[in-house]
């Protein structure tokens, strides 16, 4: 009798098994239920360009080669010369960081006397994000520091190399001591400074080329996003949305909650979706992780961009990416908003995101060359600029702005980034045809001119493609 008990209570027992795991199956109302988070449309968006990782926006805005006799040359992104360097130094090790103050070395004699090359980052990257394009091990005061350059030299009749980073409160430095570099490592990449145009310190951290720099002006077509499908890569539910007009013209779509504002005849977008504020702090690393991924999910990429740390606390949410073409970081003229990415992140999420509809071709419909004057024409215009004391850098850029509804012209001009994070046009090309000739204004000086320069290095200066 008890055996028939047990037997029957078993049967049953499997039967509403079988048909709990048949409900299951079969999504019984209120099982699996989800929930969606603030930003899943993040995640539920249609990629529309290409993907980019942050190790590929990361990269020095200029490198200056130390010749040793206080000779110097710069090197930009992109060109050849450039990118030998910079892809050797990411495949070695830096190690054994040893914190210090910056006046323990006299970086003037360093600069002057010594071989040696800066990579510099400008503003700065946090350490953090450094490490993904170079191989580095720092303790955590490193890995919580911004770094704004790398200076590799090798001292003066000795055959010792050494390795610093400088912080970017401009007070601390800290030194590889186990630097994966031998003194043969830097001759070989100040060497390939040999034949470039030279440039001379002009104060601030500041120089100038003695002769012309080479410069390429281009017309691209370009590409467009529409309206329509930002509004369905960003809104959860584009059905929901419902259009404004306000009367500059701009078209605003909103659910309600978040914005999409349409600018610039359909070129550029400004988009807002309200966090609600917390009291934790932001991690600038981790907000440009999610920017990104956020970009790579929203427009994607065109082309090479560099990541601009903002430098100032009251930024400190602010992610912003600067387009580049070829070596040079282009440079809207004013009222024409391209050639950047702007995000705001507050904890992690973004709440604002501006970025142009235009995307450039890939071969652009006609290139000549346009030579960027130097020598004391530079040094003069750069001496009499009536912001001269906030300015940052300088360096060669591409002004940007648009022939017609389908062609963006691109001009090789002299830039200069202020202490506020603007740019500026310094000083424009030279007229197509013409290269600046020793004693002409924008060329060398004459008496370079047989001081080891002869005409041989004239001929290539400017000529900074390697």
């Amino acid at each position: 009798m008890m055996e028939k008990f047990k037997t029957g209570l078993l049967a049953v027992l499997v039967i509403l098994s079988l048909g709990q795991s048949y409900l299951l199956a079969y999504s019984m109302p209120g099982l699996g239920a989800t929930t969606n988070s603030p930003q899943d449309y993040i995640k539920g968006a249609e990629p529309m360009g290409q993907e980019e990782q942050v190790e590929n926006v990361i990269f020095p805005q200029d490198m200056v080669l130390h010749l040793g006799k206080g000779k110097h040359t710069l090197l930009y992104p992109g060109t050849n010369f450039y990118n030998l360097i910079y892809g050797k130094l990411q495949s070695r090790e830096f190690k054994g960081f040893q914190r210090n103050t910056l006046s323990v070395v006299d970086w003037n004699d360093v600069r002057n006397n010594d071989e040696g090359l800066e990579l510099r980052f400008g503003q700065g990257v946090p350490a953090k994000l450094l490490s993904k394009a170079l191989k580095l091990e720092g303790d955590p005061v490193f890995q919580e520091d911004t770094i704004n350059r790398i200076w590799i030299f090798k001292n003066s009749g000795r055959d010792e190399v050494r390795t610093y980073f400088f912080s970017g409160d401009g007070l601390t430095i800290y030194e590889s001591v186990r630097a994966d570099l031998t003194s043969q490592d830097v001759q070989m990449y100040v060497g390939y400074g040999e034949y470039q145009v030279q440039y001379q310190m002009v104060g601030n951290d500041l120089y100038t080329p003695l002769g012309p720099v080479e410069g390429l002006q281009a017309l691209v077509g370009f590409d467009r996003y529409s309206a329509e499908q930002m509004q369905k890569n960003l809104f959860l539910d584009p059905a929901v949305t419902r259009t404004i007009s306000d009367r500059s013209g701009s078209q605003i779509y909103t659910d309600g909650k978040r914005g999409l504002q349409v600018e610039q005849n359909g070129k550029w977008i400004s988009f807002t979706d309200p966090v609600a504020g917390q009291a934790q702090e932001d991690n600038e690393s981790e907000n440009v992780y999610t920017a990104i991924s956020f970009i790579n999910q929203h427009g994607g990429w065109d082309g090479l961009h560099r990541f601009i740390h903002t430098g100032t606390l009251e930024d400190s949410q602010m992610v912003l990416f600067q387009q580049y073409y070829s070596s040079y970081p282009i440079l809207p003229v004013e009222s024409f908003l391209f050639g950047e990415m702007k995000l705001r992140l507050q904890q992690g999420v973004v709440s604002e995101y501006e970025r142009s509809l235009l995307t450039l071709r890939k071969k652009a419909q006609s290139k000549e060359i346009r030579w960027l004057p130097g020598g004391e024409l530079l040094k003069t215009t750069l001496e009499e600029y009536p912001r001269r004391s906030e300015v940052t850098a300088l360096y060669p850029a591409l002004l940007a702005a648009p022939v017609d509804t389908e062609i963006i012209k691109l001009e090789p001009v002299w830039a200069v980034r202020l202490r506020d994070g603007t740019q500026q046009v310094l000083l424009g090309a030279m007229p197509y045809g013409m290269k600046p000739q020793p004693g002409e204004p924008g060329g060398p000086a004459l008496s370079l001119e047989g001081e080891g320069g002869s005409k041989k290095n004239s001929d290539q200066a400017g000529k900074v493609n390697g």
